[in-house]
């Protein structure tokens, strides 16, 4: 279905939260060709069209691949800066306030960067972007569980040297069928300093995979978390307990996790009483943006600005915020959402079910 285009512009122009994007994934065709000249990496094409040709992913394993190779692009502090800079400003345009980004700094470590010197670069733009854009950005740090431990150590010691610059949680990446237990400790860590815990479970592997991160890795997010729906059990334990689900529509699809977005679960989940937010997981690479999700939403499932309201404060309150911060956001978002509704769909925009 078609969505009213003053329906479209209050979507654009509304206050927005994401909790699941990488930055590695929001890397544009046009700067991953200068980076890979600039670091001399052979990409199978040289036009911002051709790259969107190869973002055609068979499966996980090949999207794997393709990530690996945008990732060998970054290497010294100035790439790391100019794909955070590229990254705050998209998020801006879009009115996306605050976003916590996934990054895995272990597969840079691996490609020879200098973790201190890429950690001092995006806490250079993270700082630049709230006090010129008015937008809060955070890390999340991933382990990939295909790596093994030794990565894992050092992606550990980067968040916790990163606590005071903008790292808020330790996260859980890579094949979500490789065991979650070698990792158990270095959660326990991260809960013992004060790290937050957000593990990818439950897109392409089943019930079992989100079970297994809330009980080894304590995760108070689940990043996707589709396959819940398949367990009605998991679901009440969900809906009761009040874990997020990190949704990202496009990536399932482009992914094969589901078929096509008219088969995906997310309104039934929001319809379970699960807490449900949307994202955009790899922007670039799936050709989406968050604006882009909510509005495919709306043309799959109906809805309209009051539920496009209450998926942003969603986001919100699971966000990693201090309490006050969370309450001064909110108080603005409403207050947004009631005076872009009555400027653009002709009444003020309440929250539905908040």
């Amino acid at each position: 279905m078609s969505l009213d285009p003053q329906l479209v512009r209050f979507v654009e122009r509304m206050p927005k939260v994401e909790l699941h994007v990488h930055l590695e994934g929001s890397i544009r065709p046009e700067t991953l060709l200068r980076l890979a000249d600039r670091r001399r990496v052979d990409l199978p094409a040289d036009s911002p069209d051709g790259l969107r040709q190869w973002f055609q992913f068979e499966d996980f394993e090949h999207f794997i691949q393709i990530y690996l190779m945008c990732s060998k692009c970054l290497r010294d502090p100035e790439d790391f800066q100019l794909v955070a800079r590229e990254f705050a400003a998209e998020q801006s345009r879009q009115n996306v306030v605050y976003s916590e980004v996934h990054f895995t700094i272990g597969t840079h470590l691996a490609n020879g960067a200098n973790g201190q010197e890429v950690a001092d670069a995006l806490e250079e733009v993270r700082i630049e972007a709230e006090r010129s854009q008015g937008i809060q950005i955070r890390w999340i740090t991933d382990i990939v569980r295909n790596v093994g431990p030794a990565r894992a150590d050092e992606t550990l010691e980067w968040a916790l040297a990163g606590r005071g610059k903008g790292v808020v949680a330790l996260g859980l990446s890579g094949f979500e069928r490789e065991p979650d237990e070698p990792y158990r400790e270095h959660f326990g860590v991260a809960t013992a300093e004060g790290l937050h815990r957000v593990a990818h479970a439950g897109e392409h592997a089943g019930p079992e995979s989100i079970r297994s991160v809330l009980e080894v890795c304590d995760a108070e997010r689940i990043g996707h978390g589709i396959a819940a729906v398949d367990d009605p059990a998991l679901l009440e334990e969900l809906a009761e307990r009040q874990v997020p689900l990190e949704v990202c529509p496009t990536s399932n699809v482009r992914l094969g996790a589901v078929p096509e977005l008219a088969e995906h679960p997310f309104d039934r989940l929001w319809r379970a009483g699960l807490q449900v937010t949307a994202n955009s997981d790899d922007p670039a690479l799936f050709d989406t943006t968050l604006s882009d999700e909510y509005l495919a939403l709306g043309r799959t499932f109906g809805y309209g600005a009051p539920q496009f309201a209450s998926l942003s404060l969603a986001a919100l309150k699971h966000a990693f915020l201090e309490d006050s911060q969370r309450a001064a956001l909110a108080k603005e978002f409403r207050r947004r959402f009631i005076d872009l509704g009555a400027e653009l769909l002709g009444e003020p925009v309440i929250a539905a079910g908040v």
